[in-house]
């Protein structure tokens, strides 16, 4: 989980529902300054929520991109059902896809952090002329670490037995344990803001994620598979993939490949002038290498789960 440490808004940014034709989502969307270099959809981790990329949304708008950050379904402030079909990968990389055809920009960039690159991942397999490139961000693919897969089962079991505050709680106690290098204090605003949002979050949501991080291993394959750009990138100190896996994957794909130094698992918070930066020149790269591509034809999205 990413927790950002201001919830300003940055200049030019404006929260709004984005209607699509699988429903709508709660997004930030900042727009660019001068001319525009090209739309970027960013997709949330596991227990996360759009706000977690509140400090990249200045500096890549500063650099001429419309930035819209997105709560997906089921997380914070976009609805979701209840059931479990709803949450499934395939429906999840629908509503991605959606997003991106709704921006009514074009083929954009997606970037997806943690839980949410698989989704981008998977996003980008079904409906790859809806984005010009795919970020991976403190993401896989293969399996997540063993500590983190404990977690994560114990918090699926925990919302089949108990209350959600209790789970709410037990969850701040295990995130008080530190996986940024030079996480602060939590200011009394933020604890509140990280307590809604966990509670806004679906238990359908957090146990369909939880369920898919679980069984991942197919990603290498899928990358390989993709013919847009594709950037793998996290911090040196990540904790919830192995870096050294995510570097083999990157050679053995031929992925573009970035890692910040002293970063753990949420570069997006801790080093966000840097990241911006190092995802500006991925874009850059892409967007040359897309120029001779033929002219994308018009999606249909599908609105069933």
């Amino acid at each position: 989980m990413s927790k950002p440490r201001s919830l300003t808004l940055p200049p030019r940014t404006r929260a709004h529902r984005l209607e699509t034709v699988r429903g709508g989502f709660a997004v930030l969307d900042t727009a660019p300054v001068g001319e525009r270099h090209g739309t970027v959809l960013m997709l949330p981790g596991y227990t996360g929520s759009k706000e977690d990329f509140l400090a990249l949304l200045g500096p890549l708008s500063e650099a001429g991109y419309r930035v819209v950050a997105v709560d997906g379904r089921g997380q914070n402030e976009s609805h979701g059902p209840r059931g479990r079909a709803a949450y499934s990968r395939r429906a999840l990389a629908l509503d991605a896809v959606a997003q991106a055809v709704a921006l009514r920009d074009g083929p954009v960039h997606l970037l997806g952090h943690s839980f949410g690159g698989l989704v981008a991942r998977s996003a980008a397999v079904l409906a790859p002329r809806a984005f010009r490139s795919l970020t991976l961000l403190s993401s896989g693919p293969g399996r997540v670490a063993r500590p983190q897969r404990v977690r994560i089962r114990a918090l699926r079991a925990g919302h089949a037995l108990l209350a959600k505050e209790r789970v709410w709680r037990t969850t701040r106690w295990l995130d008080s344990r530190g996986e940024e290098p030079d996480e602060a204090v939590d200011s009394a605003e933020l604890v509140g803001f990280l307590r809604r949002r966990w509670m806004l979050t679906k238990v359908a949501q957090l146990s369909g994620a939880g369920r898919l991080l679980l069984r991942d291993a197919d990603g290498p394959a899928e990358l390989a598979g993709l013919t847009l750009p594709v950037h793998l990138a996290y911090g040196s100190d990540e904790m919830v993939w192995a870096p050294a896996e995510l570097a083999a994957v990157a050679a053995r794909t031929g992925a573009h490949h970035t890692v910040v130094e002293g970063a753990g698992h949420s570069p997006n918070v801790s080093h966000p002038a840097e990241l911006a930066e190092r995802l500006v020149a991925f874009w850059e790269r892409a967007d040359a290498a897309d120029a001779d591509r033929e002219e994308p034809v018009a999606l249909r999205v599908s609105t069933a789960p």
